[in-house]
């Protein structure tokens, strides 16, 4: 069985568990608007917008090199910047398990730990609040395949962004 070409969604040889910053917009199947409405030029979020937001700040509850910057959640997609940074690590998380302490200082070997890729993240991400937004009653909700990233390379493009979301 031979599958339609596909445009490839990221960039060919670039490690997207590096640190950097990434600019992620991710929509709900369909273009449903499933998170609230706008009101007066203000985003109202209703009750799968909230889930949406939190399970975003989840994100860097749940993995210590996780930095949200700027995010929005739309009717029906999101956009953020996530940025990863390992010297961000400390004693927290749940990939930490992997620590080995330190022979002399008895610290964690922050190097050891598995950083996950920009595309896991976002799976998380999505698995997550997908699984709460079921919960909360919207039974047949579902994200679209994949998401869309922009590697953010300077100060400049990053304001930018910032400034749009």
């Amino acid at each position: 069985m031979t599958r339609p070409d596909r445009k490839l969604n990221r960039l060919r040889g670039f490690d997207y568990s590096r640190d950097s910053l990434y600019f992620v917009t991710s929509c709900v199947q369909h273009k449903a608007c499933v998170f609230g409405e706008v009101v007066n030029e203000e985003m109202q979020l209703n009750k799968c917008g909230l889930i949406a937001e939190r399970q975003w700040y989840w994100l860097a509850e749940q993995y210590s090199y996780v930095i949200l910057h700027a995010f929005v959640v739309m009717p029906n997609h999101v956009h953020g910047i996530l940025e990863i940074d390992r010297d961000s690590i400390v004693g927290t998380g749940r990939d930490l398990s992997t620590l080995r302490p330190d022979d002399e200082t008895g610290a964690a070997a922050n190097s050891s730990q598995k950083i996950k890729s920009l595309s896991e993240l976002i799976a998380a991400y999505k698995t997550t609040a997908s699984k709460q937004i079921r919960l909360a009653g919207l039974t047949e909700f579902s994200w679209q395949r994949s998401f869309h990233d922009h590697i953010i390379r300077n100060e400049q493009l990053y304001f930018r962004i910032k400034i749009m979301s």
